[in-house]
């Protein structure tokens, strides 16, 4: 880290914020990859819709996260996307019970992770919301609305992960109605 005195009015270690913000863009195109790939897998379903949303409000908040990070000076790494984008490809490597074909426990293992990473996401953009009351240069009210996105898109995801649940394995995802805490 720089022993550099950080000037008023920038955040603290910039070199940190630069990491953590290309981890964040990084991530965001692993997001893209993935829900692309569900869409497919979902196409005519009830959740296909959501998905396409998903993926554009994914696509936007990628672009948001760029800006950011060349407004507050900071490099974006494109190595970091590129490797993300590569696990995101070997990850359907796994084994999931069936060899030459999709395996419905697929789209609960996506589901999941995707209400996870939203989570992770979310806290992402409060860092930066944080971040904002010190640096001109970060937009607050993008950070609150995209909180706020971020708190929509997990209550409709795990909705869509109860739903998968159920036709996997059977019982009702209602049961569970109203306790998908933002």
């Amino acid at each position: 880290m720089s022993d550099t005195p950080t000037p008023p009015g920038a955040v603290a270690h910039p070199e940190l914020l630069a990491v953590y913000c290309n981890d964040h863009i990084a991530s965001a195109a692993g997001g893209i990859e993935l829900v692309t790939r569900m869409i497919g897998a979902h196409r005519g379903s009830p959740h296909e819709d959501g998905l396409r949303q998903l993926l554009d409000e994914l696509r936007q908040e990628k672009s948001d996260l760029t800006a950011t990070t060349k407004a507050l000076g900071l490099p974006v790494r494109q190595y970091k996307q590129a490797a993300v984008w590569v696990a995101e490809k070997a990850s359907r490597l796994k084994l999931n019970g069936h060899l030459l074909s999709r395996s419905p426990l697929s789209s609960l293992v996506e589901f999941e992770f995707l209400a996870s990473a939203v989570r992770g996401k979310r806290s992402g953009f409060e860092t930066l919301r944080i971040a904002a009351e010190v640096d001109p240069r970060i937009d607050p009210v993008l950070f609150d609305s995209l909180i706020e996105q971020a708190n929509r898109q997990y209550r409709w995801l795990t909705d869509a992960r109860r739903e998968v649940a159920a036709s996997v394995f059977g019982g009702d995802p209602g049961v569970l109605a109203g306790t998908a805490d933002a």
